[in-house]
């Protein structure tokens, strides 16, 4: 009986559909539109980072979700957001002189975004049993990351062999397909006895006990540093020009090829998250993303060295993405778990938000291989300077598990 209680892994993965679909098409489709439409990267970026930052507000909403409706009506409110602003923002003319109401559109998509990621949050931490924490884990990226190939992929070549506004209403009905798994799961109704202001006394006790204990702290300060953020995925459509890389082949690598592989390395990480530990995982996945970086900013700058650059970045940026999840649900434990995940999210974002700004001046100011290479530079320190820390705090230990 109890066994029958626990959601299985692949649920979240179908679950996580819409909202890379939704990221997809914001972060691949649009910037590539953009730059062919008189944008210049910086300012693609900036657009970009304005949508990505909606995931700084997250926890705001996650109050809410933990005291009113139930987990599955959140999800299906959500979801009618994530369709409405996809459609909304696949017919807003791609110009220069409406970048402001171009920008606000994508803002609020991308909020409709970040609400879905709360039911399906509080669903892991609640309905997963903790032995398959990290496969969830790689299930809820893999997802996210598959969506945004399509979203991404199919949504630029739809976008460009036939319009926008086409890409939009295909990749809503997609959508909706997906999130059709959420009638099969038992859904979670909200904490009826207690009110928002008592769930807020209760978060911010909670949130205070937390970052007491100095390893959930530390993971705190980890999530917080640039190290295997993936922010070159937001631009690799903006800069495919340099590498002489045509529309199709932008749709097919950053689109679909990029989403199974990101997908494919969200399972493997999330298996060794499982087996050696989330600290392990993390930091050796974020010095492999630092390398494939490195690599490609030293090789020539041609359609095959994009291709190959692009989806190994994926691979191990997926593999991140798992491990960052296992952090998360590490640092929640069980108690305020929408609301808590969702600040955790959004403290993990900030980083994604300023290296994607970062990057974008990076390249017109200098150009893309120096681009690159300080991405690069700037994780292995981080990651070396965590290490020390977590040495000098005699928890070396903890980074083997």
């Amino acid at each position: 009986m109890e066994e029958k209680q626990f959601t299985k892994p692949f649920n979240i993965f179908l679950l996580m559909m819409p909202t890379g679909i939704s990221q997809g098409f914001v972060f691949v489709t649009l910037p590539y539109l953009l730059t062919h439409n008189g944008f210049s990267v910086a300012q693609t970026a900036a657009i970009v980072a304005v949508g990505a930052s909606a995931s700084l507000f997250r926890f705001v909403l996650g109050p809410i979700v933990d005291v009113s409706l139930s987990l599955r009506k959140w999800y299906w409110i959500s979801l009618t957001a994530i369709i409405s602003t996809l459609l909304i923002l696949s017919v807003t003319p791609f110009t220069v002189k409406g970048s402001a109401l171009l920008t606000a559109i994508v803002f609020i998509s991308q909020v409709s975004m970040n609400v879905m990621l709360l039911p399906i949050g509080a669903f892991m931490a609640t309905s997963i049993e903790e032995s398959k924490k990290g496969k969830a884990s790689g299930w809820y990226q893999a997802g996210s990351l598959t969506g945004a190939g399509l979203g991404g992929g199919a949504g630029l070549w739809l976008a460009e062999h036939y319009s926008a506004s086409v890409a939009g209403i295909v990749l809503s009905v997609v959508s909706l397909a997906f999130a059709m798994i959420v009638l099969s799961l038992k859904d979670i109704e909200h904490q009826k006895e207690k009110t928002f202001i008592q769930e807020l006394s209760g978060l911010a006790k909670d949130l205070l006990s937390m970052i007491k204990v100095p390893i959930t702290l530390l993971a705190i300060i980890l999530i917080l540093l640039p190290i295997g953020t993936g922010a070159m995925a937001n631009l690799w459509s903006a800069i495919a020009d340099d590498w002489e890389a045509d529309a199709d082949t932008v749709a097919l690598i950053t689109g679909i090829l990029s989403g199974l592989i990101s997908a494919l390395g969200c399972v493997v990480g999330g298996n060794i998250a499982d087996r050696r530990g989330i600290w392990f995982a993390y930091l050796a996945s974020g010095i492999a993303c630092a390398l494939v970086t490195i690599a490609m900013a030293a090789m020539p700058m041609n359609s095959s060295v994009y291709i190959g650059g692009v989806l190994f970045y994926a691979f191990t940026t997926g593999m991140v993405y798992a491990a960052f999840t296992s952090v998360l649900l590490f640092a929640i434990g069980k108690k305020h778990a929408a609301t808590k995940f969702s600040l955790m999210g959004s403290l993990g974002n900030i980083s994604v938000v300023y290296m994607t700004s970062f990057n974008g001046w990076m390249h017109d100011q200098y150009n893309s291989k120096l681009m690159l290479t300080f991405e690069a530079v700037l994780v292995i320190v981080c990651v070396l300077l965590f290490i020390v820390v977590l040495r000098r705090l005699k928890y070396k230990k903890i980074i083997l598990l």
